[in-house]
C-alpha cells in the first residue's frame, strides 16, 4: 500500500529553476487565463499542491486540443482541475469532458472556479478509481473509438492498464497523454541513487515508457515539460 505522507515534489526535468522560471514567466504565465492563474493559485495552498498540473504543461495541452479539434474528452486523475479546465476551455461549448478522481475533496477545490469559467456543464465527474469507470464504458460499444483526447495523470502503477483501454476508446487520430513520464529525472538514474519513497513508482514508469515505445499502434513524442509528458496518436 503506497502512502503520499512523505512523498515530495519531483525536481523540474530542466534541472534550472532558473530556466524553468524564465519559461514560465516569459511564454507561460503572459498567456495563461486568469481563471487557471486563480485556480493554480488556489491549488497551490493544498498540502499536495504538487499533485497539479505544471502550468507550461497546461499551456501544451490547450495547443494540442485546438489543433486535433477536440470535442470529446476523457481524464484520468483530475486533482483540483487545472487540466481539466485548460480541457473545458478549449473545446467547443457542446463538447463532453469524463473526469474521473478518487479525491472529490481536492476537486472541489477548483469546482467554483470551473463553475465560474461557465464551462462546468461540459464536465461529468466521476468520484471512482480509474479502471471501474473506463471498463464500464467499454461496456457500451457505442463509446468505443468515440474519444477524441484522453489525459492520464493518476496512479502510476495502473498506466498501462490504463492505456490498453483507453486504446480503445480513442479513435484513430486521437491522442493520448501520460503526465509524469519522466519522474523528476528519476527514470534515468540507477534505483540505488533514487529515494525509497520515489522508487515504486519510478519502477512503473520506467516499465511503462518501454512498454509505449515497443507499442506499434501509436506514433510518440517523449516532452520534458512539466514533470514530463507523454503524447501519444492512435494509429490503429
Amino acid at each position: 500500500m503506497i502512502t503520499y505522507g512523505k512523498l515530495q515534489p519531483n525536481p523540474v526535468i530542466l534541472q534550472s529553476e532558473e530556466l524553468y522560471n524564465y519559461i514560465l514567466e516569459t511564454s507561460v504565465y503572459p498567456r495563461e487565463p486568469a481563471l487557471l492563474k486563480e485556480l493554480r493559485e488556489a491549488t497551490a495552498k493544498h498540502p499536495r499542491a504538487f499533485f497539479g498540473t505544471n502550468p507550461d504543461a497546461g499551456q501544451l495541452l490547450a495547443l494540442l486540443l485546438k489543433l486535433i479539434n477536440a470535442k470529446k474528452t476523457i481524464e484520468i486523475g483530475v486533482f483540483t482541475g487545472y487540466s481539466l479546465l485548460v480541457t473545458a476551455l478549449n473545446i467547443p461549448e457542446d463538447g463532453q469532458i469524463i473526469a474521473v478522481d478518487v479525491d472529490r475533496e481536492a476537486y472541489e477545490i477548483g469546482a467554483p472556479i470551473i463553475e465560474k469559467a461557465g464551462v462546468d456543464k461540459k464536465i461529468n465527474f466521476f468520484e471512482s478509481q480509474g479502471l471501474p469507470i473506463l471498463d464500464k464504458l467499454l461496456q457500451d460499444k457505442a463509446n468505443e473509438d468515440s474519444f477524441d483526447f484522453a489525459f492520464v495523470d493518476a496512479d502510476k502503477d495502473n498506466y498501462w492498464n490504463y492505456h490498453e483501454r483507453l486504446m480503445k476508446l480513442v479513435k484513430v487520430g486521437g491522442l493520448l497523454i501520460y503526465d509524469n513520464t519522466l519522474w523528476g529525472g528519476a527514470v534515468a538514474k540507477p534505483e540505488e541513487e533514487v529515494p525509497e519513497i520515489k522508487r515504486y513508482f519510478r519502477r512503473y514508469t520506467v516499465e511503462f515508457n518501454a512498454a509505449i515505445t515497443a507499442d506499434d499502434r501509436i506514433e510518440i513524442s517523449h516532452v520534458p515539460s512539466g514533470d514530463g509528458l507523454l503524447i501519444c496518436k492512435r494509429l490503429r
